[in-house]
C-alpha cells in the first residue's frame, strides 16, 4: 500500500508475494504503478485509494456516501494518520474538514494470507448525518476478467454463476434481513477460466448475517475493483454529534492455484481465528423429517434407543415441543414446554437420551413469533411491521430491550432446567420491515450472551435451510445448515460451493429417507452416506421404521466417519475440474499429506461409456500411496465390469501418477459416489 503524503492511501499490489523490496525498489515500485493521462480525464493521474469517492475522478460505485440535512455530500478526504505497527497490519485515519467526518480504515494480513478489512465512520459535526454506503473496496489487475458468485433458492441453495467482467458494475444486492437462500456468499474474480484447481484468483467475503451489496466494477479508465458493504435502508444509520457506524468484516484472499487456493486460506484462517477450539464433531440426529410436529415420548423413545445402537452422539428435538406447538402457525415466542404432550416436561426425554450415552440438543426460534402466542397478545409493540406474515410468523424486535430480555430469560430457563448441549437456531423467513442492521446485531448479541453464560452451549445457524451462512455468524456458532434439502444429489453442489469459503467441520450434512421430502427423488442409501461423509454429518431419518441391514449399514457408516472425522475437519479440501460435468471428485489431504480421502461421484449420465483420469490432487507426487475403497456400510452396486484395480481391492501407485495421470474411473451409475482412502507408504 502507499500512503506517502496527505493523499487517501492506495493499494499498489495485492497478490504473489513480491519478495523483501529495500526502501528505493518500493518507492520505484510506487511510482511505476501510475497510470498515463488519458484523453479527456483528470490532470493528474493516480491510482484508486482505499475510499474512492467522485472528488478523485473516480465514477464508479463510491466507498463513502450520505447526506446531511436532506443534501448529499460532498467528500473529500485527506490522510491525516497512519498506524503500521508491522508488515501485517495498518490503520488509516482519513479526514474531511468540510463533511466533519473522520474515517478510520483498519487492514490486516493473516498468516494464512487472508486479509481482513473494515472501516469506521464518525461524525464529529454538530448537526446529525445519515450514512447510505460505507463499504471495502480493493483493486483487481485488468487480467481479472471473469466474475463468479453464488445464487439459489430455498432448498437450492450455493449455485454457481459466471459472467465476463465487461465495462460497467455487476452488483449482488440482498434484501431478506438475512443472508437469504440466494446469498452470493462470495465474490470472485479470476484470469478466464479460473477453476477449482488453476488460475489466478481474488476473492471477497462478507462476514455479515444481514443484507449484503456486493459488486465488480470495470471502467473504460482502465480502473477494476471488488467491493463489499452492508446493505442500507434509506435513513437506517444516523450518527448525531460523536456517534460512529463500523463496517462488518470483509475477508479477502488470492490465490494463484484456483478456487482450491482460496479454500485452502479461508479454512485455515477460520479455524485458528475460533475463539474456542471446536470439539471432534459428533455424529446428530434431528427428528424433524422423521416425526415432524408428532412428539409421542414412546415413538422419540424408540428413534433416541435406535440412533444410540448405531453410534449416534446427539439427539436433537426438533419443532414441536412448545406450547401448543401442534403446527406451524402458533406458540412461536413462548418458550415453554407443552404441559399437555410433556406433563412430566421434557425430563423423561432429556434423561432417556443420556441415559443411552448421547447429548441432547433442541429447536429454538428466538427471533420469531407467531400471532397465536401468548407474547404477541401480551406485547404486540414487539412484532417488527410487516405487510403479511410468512410461513406464519412475523420477526421479533430484538432490538427492543425489553424483547430481548424476555426471549433470553426465556431461553435461560430452559437452559438452566435442561441439561441441553446444542441448539438448532432456526430463523424461517425474511424481515421485509424494521432496521435489518438493528436486528442482525441484536441476534448476533443474543447468541453471543448464551455462550457467554453457558461456556459449552453449541449453537448451530439455520434459517429456514441455508439462509443465514456466513463467517461472521460463525463468530457466535460452531455449525450452519447448508440447506433444507437432504436430496444428495442436490448436497452434492450445496457442498461443493459452501465450501469454498467455509470448513468442511462446520457445514451440517444429514443421511435423509430414499424419498427425499423436498424433491422427491429415491436415491441409494450408499450415495446418501457417500454424501453426507465428509461434512458435520448427522442423520435426519425415521431410523423406527428401518430394515436391519440398513441399521447395519448406518452403524457401519458412523464407525467410518468417527474413525476418519479427525482427518476429514482439518485437512486441506481439493476438488477435481473435471472434463466431464457428469462426473466430479473432491476430497481431504491430510497436512502432512500421509493420507487423504476422495469421493468420485456420477451425478448424471456420463459423456462416455468408460472414463480415465480420476485423479487424486495434493498429494505427495515423491511417495508411493495404497488406494483402497472404504466401506461404508452400503456397497455400490456396480452394473457393469469394475476397473481392474477396483477387483483387485485397490492400486499402490506414486502420487505423480495418481495426482497426475490417474486411474480408470469405478463403473458408476448417474447418483452413486465411491469413496476411497490413500496412506501414503
Amino acid at each position: 500500500m502507499d500512503a506517502r503524503g496527505a493523499g487517501v492511501p492506495s493499494f499498489l499490489h495485492w497478490g504473489a508475494d513480491l519478495g523483501a523490496l529495500t526502501t528505493s525498489q518500493r518507492e520505484s515500485f510506487a511510482l511505476s504503478q501510475l497510470p498515463p493521462i488519458s484523453p479527456s480525464s483528470i490532470d493528474s493521474p493516480r491510482l484508486l485509494s482505499i475510499l474512492p469517492v467522485e472528488s478523485e475522478g473516480w465514477s464508479g460505485t463510491p466507498g463513502i456516501s450520505g447526506f446531511r440535512g436532506g443534501q448529499p455530500t460532498e467528500l473529500s478526504f485527506e490522510l491525516v494518520g497512519a498506524e503500521v505497527p508491522d508488515a501485517a497490519s495498518a490503520t488509516f485515519m482519513l479526514r474531511d474538514v468540510s463533511s466533519e467526518l473522520i474515517v478510520e480504515l483498519k487492514y490486516g494480513l493473516s498468516p494464512q494470507g487472508v486479509l481482513a478489512m473494515t472501516a469506521v465512520v464518525t461524525n464529529t459535526g454538530s448537526v446529525p448525518w445519515t450514512l447510505a454506503r460505507l463499504g471495502i473496496s480493493v483493486p483487481i489487475p485488468t487480467r481479472a476478467r471473469e466474475v463468479l458468485d453464488l445464487t439459489g433458492r430455498w432448498a437450492f441453495e450455493r449455485q454457481p454463476q459466471r459472467r465476463d467482467l465487461a465495462h460497467g458494475t455487476w452488483s449482488r444486492q440482498t434484501r431478506h434481513g438475512r443472508n437469504g437462500h440466494d446469498s452470493p456468499e462470495l465474490f470472485a474474480a479470476g484470469t478466464p477460466g479460473f477453476a477449482f484447481r488453476a488460475g489466478e484468483v481474488w476473492v471477497l467475503h462478507l462476514a455479515w448475517s444481514g443484507d449484503h451489496d456486493m459488486l465488480a466494477e470495470s471502467h473504460a479508465t482502465g480502473q477494476s475493483i471488488l467491493g463489499a458493504a452492508e446493505l442500507l435502508k434509506p435513513g437506517e444509520i444516523q450518527l448525531a454529534h460523536g456517534e460512529h457506524y463500523s463496517t462488518p468484516t470483509v475477508l479477502g484472499a488470492w490465490s494463484d492455484s484456483g478456487l482450491d487456493g482460496i479454500s485452502e486460506r479461508f479454512h485455515s484462517w477460520a479455524r485458528a481465528a475460533r475463539a474456542r477450539p471446536l470439539a471432534a464433531r459428533p455424529v446428530i440426529l434431528n427428528t424433524w423429517e422423521a416425526v415432524y410436529f408428532d412428539h409421542d415420548f414412546s415413538r422419540l423413545a424408540e428413534l433416541a434407543r435406535r440412533a444410540a445402537v448405531v453410534g449416534v452422539e446427539r439427539f436433537v428435538l426438533d419443532d414441536g415441543w412448545m406450547t401448543g406447538r401442534v403446527d406451524d402457525s402458533r406458540a412461536l415466542g413462548d418458550w415453554t414446554v407443552d404441559p399437555v404432550r410433556w406433563p412430566r416436561g421434557l425430563h423423561p426425554l432429556v434423561d432417556h437420551v443420556h441415559s443411552l450415552g448421547m447429548d441432547f440438543g433442541l429447536w429454538v426460534e428466538p427471533e420469531m413469533v407467531s400471532l397465536d402466542s401468548e407474547l404477541a397478545r401480551t406485547h404486540p409493540e414487539w412484532i417488527l411491521a410487516s405487510a403479511q406474515s410468512w410461513r406464519n410468523q412475523y420477526a421479533l424486535d430484538l432490538g427492543n430491550p425489553e424483547a430481548f430480555a424476555n426471549i433470553l430469560g426465556q431461553l435461560c430457563a430452559l437452559l438452566d432446567e435442561y441439561d441441553i448441549a446444542y441448539l438448532k437456531w432456526d430463523q424461517n423467513r425474511d424481515l421485509l420491515g424494521g432496521s435489518t442492521h438493528r436486528q442482525t446485531v441484536a441476534s448476533w448479541q443474543l447468541m453471543a450472551a448464551l455462550r457467554s453464560r453457558y461456556p459449552g452451549l453449541e449453537i448451530e445457524s439455520c434459517s429456514s435451510g441455508g439462509g443465514r451462512v456466513d463467517l461472521g455468524v460463525l463468530e457466535h456458532t460452531d455449525r450452519v445448515w447448508a440447506s433444507d434439502t437432504n436430496d444428495p444429489l442436490e448436497r452434492q453442489v450445496i457442498h461443493r460451493y459452501t465450501s469454498i469459503v467455509l470448513p468442511p467441520e462446520v457445514i451440517g450434512g444429514h443421511v435423509g429417507e430414499r424419498i427425499a421430502h423436498t424433491t422427491g427423488r429415491s436415491t441409494d442409501l450408499s450415495f446418501r452416506l457417500a454424501t453426507a461423509f465428509f461434512w458435520s454429518a448427522g442423520i435426519e431419518w425415521d431410523l423406527t421404521s428401518t430394515t436391519d441391514d440398513d441399521l447395519a449399514s448406518a452403524t457401519l457408516w458412523i464407525a467410518a466417519y468417527q474413525r476418519h472425522r479427525g482427518l476429514l475437519h482439518s485437512g486441506t479440501v481439493v476438488r477435481v475440474d473435471a472434463a466431464d460435468p457428469a462426473l466430479q471428485t473432491h476430497g481431504v489431504v491430510a497436512p502432512d499429506r500421509s493420507e487423504a480421502l476422495f469421493a468420485a461421484v456420477c451425478l448424471t449420465a456420463p459423456r462416455d461409456a468408460a472414463s480415465t483420469g480420476l485423479v487424486f490432487p495434493g498429494l505427495d507426487i515423491d511417495a508411493d500411496y495404497r488406494l483402497d475403497v472404504l466401506d461404508l456400510g452400503a456397497p455400490v452396486r456396480h452394473f457393469h465390469g469394475s476397473p481392474q484395480w477396483l477387483r483387485d481391492g485397490g492400486v499402490t501407485l506414486p502420487g505423480r501418477i495418481l495426482g497426475g495421470t490417474g486411474i480408470a474411473w469405478p463403473s458408476l451409475q448417474p447418483q452413486q459416489a465411491l469413496v476411497m482412502r490413500l496412506e501414503r507408504l
